[in-house]
């Protein structure tokens, strides 16, 4: 999901309780605020020598162990305010994937992003999905498309990962 598209849900949502599922069935507490959001430029060079760049909002979602038990998590109309104010400090890239950072004792703290968006009378729920890694060179490193992560494809000095 693009950081424009999210926004655009919160303003259709405004008046809804705002939802974040960072696992299967299990969501962040309702006791989270939006902590810091990140505009993050990535120059990347692959394995097989190809460079990329692309960019990201990141937005980190913390729960304050002093608000433990609140039984509404903020509405939609709040994140925007804080995303807007945001953005009139440093302009996020609206054409950049969004992701969510967020992580807990029992959950490894990670950057996250939408796997869907769901809705309801008083409620938007943000479905996060971990964001796997992958070899963005299998052609030069001559490794199937859905090679087994058991089989070692790769053979030294071949110039492959």
């Amino acid at each position: 999901m693009k950081t424009s598209e999210f926004l655009d849900l919160l303003k259709e949502h405004s008046g809804k309780s705002l939802h974040f599922e960072y696992t299967p069935g299990k969501r962040v507490g309702n006791h989270y605020h939006i902590t810091e959001v990140k505009n993050v430029q990535i120059e990347a060079v692959d394995c097989g020598g190809r460079a990329d760049q692309w960019s990201e909002t990141v937005i980190q979602l913390w729960e304050s162990e002093a608000e433990a038990g609140k039984e509404k998590p903020m509405s939609a109309y709040k994140a925007q305010s804080i995303l807007n104010r945001v953005h009139g400090v440093r302009p996020m890239q609206l054409d950049a994937l969004v992701k969510f950072e967020y992580g807990i004792d029992t959950f490894h703290t990670a950057q996250l992003p939408v796997q869907a968006a769901y809705f309801n009378e008083n409620e938007l729920l943000i479905q996060l999905k971990p964001d796997i890694t992958d070899c963005k060179a299998k052609d030069a490193c001559g490794v199937p498309e859905h090679a087994e992560a058991t089989q070692n494809t790769c053979q030294p000095g071949s110039g492959c990962c």
